[in-house]
């Protein structure tokens, strides 16, 4: 009986192990938020925010329940000219004034191949929430020799309509393009 009970009260704690929650955030030296978009309709220009924050939370080994939540600083955005830097903090594009964050948060994740995955999420900026697709790789996941933490690496991309968050009305898509193409690499290690 006492075999019984000790299994019983083992397994229980294995469960109990095993469902804990999981939190990872990203490594913002190894992490880039970043984006490009047409100019003129004959170059791209690329850009990212500097200041951002990806945490995932998940219960599930497979992680298949894992929530991202993404926050940036719109202020943070640079494109390598200051001039136009600004120009896109201003009211005529992210107005970062008035709505200084961007988010995202995830409400599924589909896998789709070995290494390979959709996200689906709500992505708000300029006061505006849409329902957004992004695919997802895997590149992997390794104990980081420089630091000893587990460290899992990913690029998410997916491409959102400038005018779907009213950015830039003023501008026709002939000047800057309506598709902002998103391009995230993104470094995660688990919290301890």
């Amino acid at each position: 009986m006492k075999k019984k009970v000790l299994f019983l009260a083992l397994t229980m704690l294995s469960l109990l192990v095993n469902a804990q929650t999981k939190v990872w955030t990203n490594d913002p030296q190894h992490s880039r938020l970043g984006f490009v978009v047409k100019h003129l309709m004959i170059s791209q220009i690329n850009g990212r925010f500097a200041d951002f924050k990806a945490v995932v939370t998940t219960t599930k080994a497979d992680y298949s329940d894992a929530k991202i939540v993404l926050t940036a600083k719109v202020s943070s955005i640079d494109t390598d000219v200051e001039a136009r830097d600004n120009h896109l903090r201003s009211a005529d594009f992210f107005d970062a004034e008035k709505f200084p964050t961007l988010t995202f948060v995830s409400t599924s994740i589909k896998k789709v191949g070995p290494k390979k995955g959709v996200m689906y999420g709500k992505l708000t900026f300029h006061g505006i929430t849409k329902d957004v697709k992004l695919n997802v790789v895997f590149f992997g996941m390794l104990t980081n020799p420089m630091n000893n933490k587990t460290t899992a690496g990913f690029q998410v991309t997916g491409v959102v309509k400038r005018t779907d968050y009213d950015l830039g009305p003023k501008f026709p898509n002939a000047m800057v393009s309506n598709d902002i193409n998103i391009v995230a690499n993104v470094e995660f290690s688990p919290d301890k």
